[in-house]
């Protein structure tokens, strides 16, 4: 997986408070949460602010005292762009100050709890690259098998245009479905082909499969191929901005053909980018809505002037660092 950290951000500020009550404001959204400290049970799918204290205390942190903190982000909300890891990062890096003995957690370490909280916690179809890459910040490469390792590509790719299609997604259900029928793929493959490794697999025995399986399968192989193509040109200070454009549209392509994961909104807004000038794009995240971005190193203002005619919410964008106290 390859996944960048762009220049919108989340932020988190406050301080302690001298007593047991956390508080946490939301002014984007007009909401204000609070609960005990010693009343950590979950009240609501995804209690995320919860986890983060108790996933952060399973770290030996002691919390003798509650907090009031404020929440803004730049991100859109629910599109898939990680604004909730993003959160969830920050709220973990503030939680490791507030502690009664703060600790200096590197990025991986934050990352990791991040991804426990936000994932594991709740056993949450997710990956984990959103975690690691607003900690961790620029271009990422992550491999999660058979262990985690992660790679930082950093090339100087320039401008961006992200594209809100403003479409209300439903990324759990999305996820869910592309991880279980994954899996169940895998189990067919696995009886005729014993030695089946779908990083490494060249000519398998699809026979196992119904033709929606075969389909998803070839996707999935023709998304890896695609990755091993553009590492090689992410990898150099200076890669080909065409290349990379070109790499981006024939992704795009499977998850619109093959997996099916776009709208006609989406693909109202990467044709009108294309026809402005960008070179490349896709939909971002789990698809079924939510934001696509084009690559427009070179005309950047054009082209979010055409995601905007046909209705989308455009943000010029750039890789930017990782978490950071500011």
């Amino acid at each position: 997986m390859v996944a960048m950290a762009i220049s919108l951000r989340a932020q988190i500020t406050g301080q302690k408070r001298k007593d047991q009550q956390v508080i946490i404001h939301k002014p984007d959204i007009g909401e204000t949460e609070s609960f005990l400290l010693n009343d950590l049970v979950y009240t609501k799918p995804r209690d995320y602010f919860k986890s983060g204290i108790k996933i952060c205390s399973g770290e030996e942190l002691v919390f003798s005292n509650g907090f009031e903190s404020e929440i803004t982000s730049e991100i859109p909300i629910q599109a898939g762009v990680g604004s909730s890891s993003a959160v969830m990062v920050s709220w973990i890096y503030f939680l490791s100050r507030m502690a009664d003995t703060p600790v200096a957690w590197n990025a991986q370490k934050i990352g990791e709890l991040a991804y426990k909280a936000e994932v594991l916690e709740f056993a949450e179809p997710g990956g984990m690259m959103d975690q690691y890459s607003a900690t961790m910040g620029h271009l990422l490469y992550l491999e999660s098998e058979p262990e985690i390792s992660i790679k930082s590509l950093n090339p100087n790719l320039g401008i961006f245009v992200l594209g809100d299609s403003c479409e209300p997604k439903d990324t759990m259900s999305i996820l869910q479905r592309c991880r279980d029928t994954r899996l169940e793929i895998i189990k067919k493959l696995k009886v005729k082909n014993p030695d089946f490794n779908i990083h490494t697999c060249t000519d398998v025995d699809m026979s196992p499969l119904n033709d929606e399986e075969k389909g998803i399968f070839q996707g999935t192989i023709k998304n890896r191929n695609i990755l091993r193509q553009a590492l090689p040109e992410l990898e150099k200070v200076r890669p080909d901005p065409t290349c990379i454009g070109t790499r981006l549209t024939q992704h795009h392509a499977v998850l619109r053909d093959i997996l099916q994961v776009s709208t006609p909104k989406i693909e109202a807004m990467l044709d009108a980018s294309l026809d402005a000038g960008a070179l490349g794009g896709k939909i971002n995240g789990s698809g079924g809505g939510g934001c696509m971005f084009a690559y427009a190193p070179k005309n950047a203002e054009i082209v979010a002037e055409a995601i905007e005619k046909v209705g989308g919410k455009s943000f010029i964008i750039s890789s930017d660092s990782g978490t950071r106290i500011v």
